[in-house]
């Protein structure tokens, strides 16, 4: 395996020595990454050791560690330079779609073969670093194909979140397509209603979080994928996303999940809270989709007026959306009216509803003009009590 900035870490060798070399191997996406010359975002290890017996190696080698997945096997090691997840090596029992029952094992083909890709089955030593390869995941790596372990049919019978997965993997490192895969991901396609919304939800932003998922969404959506958990998404709305995706790399502007499942959506925001609401997204996921899908075309002609009454952030979504350049609120502070209430009554209006319609008029004109300074502002503030003592 080619050296990795992760594989130099100074604080991965004394966890190889508490668990023993021989008896521990790093796996899944920081090997894979490693190979494509990606830097992975987390190192996991999978070993032949019990979550008990991990534990008690890493307390006897100074290793602080927390059982954040003990019934699954999990131990994390908490080390200097970042968490690192060990995993007792597994095999499936029982699957029922949904979840699964395992048991601990021993040897590494059985924990590879209860895997979803053979990219994602990939081992190496952590002395030498040698790969260890039970599926054909180099070759499949090198070809950039995403393929099952064993029946694509079979798999994701086991769990219907490997179709989701599937596709994602494909956005992100496919370019040769499966057709046993594709076919067993458009027969099944049904069984994604049997799965929480959550992890349907949580598979989908992740799909969306990708660099160039528009291709990818689009064949799930000719499969009848897209459908089964979005059906909200019509041709225009795949168009929209490949749209958006293009405004942020014009524009050097983060891919951001939300953003661009608002995309998919009608530009409807009652439909877009029923979406979120299904997807049982955060509430304020919900109110950025929602706004998002309120968008028209006059918000275009004062972007700074509509960040300073929906925010940077819903301002940049609804320009983005509307194929409008952002420039004009990109690194902009949102100003504060610089008079109050108060100011009006200081001049002379009397306490009431009057003092509001005073100050709702000064905001007006202040957003008009471009959000003056404070002097500007307390001319038109004079200037707007004086017509309301008219």
């Amino acid at each position: 395996m080619p050296m990795a900035q992760w594989a130099a870490r100074d604080d991965l060798p004394a966890l190889v020595a508490a668990l023993g070399a021989d008896d521990c191997r790093f796996v899944g996406g920081c090997v894979r990454d490693a190979l494509l010359g990606i830097e992975a975002a987390d190192v996991d290890i999978a070993t032949r050791h019990v979550p008990e017996r991990t534990q008690e190696l890493l307390k006897q080698a100074g290793i602080r560690s927390v059982p954040t997945g003990i019934e699954h096997g999990t131990i994390t090691a908490i080390l200097p330079h970042g968490p690192v997840e060990i995993t007792t090596l597994r095999k499936d029992v029982d699957t029922d779609g949904r979840r699964a029952t395992v048991a601990f094992a021993s040897e590494w083909f059985d924990d590879a073969a209860r895997r979803d890709f053979t990219i994602n089955a990939l081992y190496a030593h952590p002395e030498h670093f040698r790969i260890s390869d039970y599926f054909g995941g180099l070759a499949d790596l090198d070809a950039r194909i995403v393929r099952f372990i064993g029946d694509a049919e079979t798999r994701i019978r086991e769990d219907h979140l490997r179709i989701l997965r599937y596709f994602r993997f494909q956005a992100r490192f496919g370019s040769d397509v499966d057709e046993k895969a594709e076919a067993a991901c458009r027969d099944l396609a049904s069984t994604l209603k049997g799965l929480s919304r959550e992890r349907v939800a949580m598979e989908l932003l992740s799909i969306l979080a990708l660099p160039d998922p528009a291709s990818s969404v689009e064949r799930m959506a000719e499969l009848g994928v897209l459908q089964v958990i979005l059906p909200e998404v019509d041709d225009e709305g795949i168009a929209a996303l490949a749209a958006l995706q293009h405004a942020e790399k014009r524009g050097d502007i983060a891919a951001d999940p939300v953003r661009r499942l608002a995309a998919l959506l009608p530009p409807d925001a009652e439909i877009a809270r029923q979406v979120a609401s299904r997807l049982r997204l955060s509430n304020a996921q919900k109110k950025r989709i929602a706004l998002a899908a309120a968008r028209d075309a006059h918000d275009a002609q004062n972007p700074r007026s509509l960040a300073y009454r929906l925010g940077v952030e819903a301002a940049v979504d609804r320009l983005l959306l509307l194929g409008e350049s952002t420039a004009p609120v990109t690194g902009w502070d949102v100003p504060q009216l610089p008079v109050s209430g108060g100011d009006i009554v200081a001049a002379g209006i009397g306490k009431g509803p009057l003092v509001a319609r005073t100050l709702h008029a000064v905001e007006g004109r202040w957003i008009a003009e471009g959000f003056p300074d404070a002097e500007r502002t307390r001319a038109i503030l004079v200037e707007e009590v004086g017509k309301a003592r008219m």
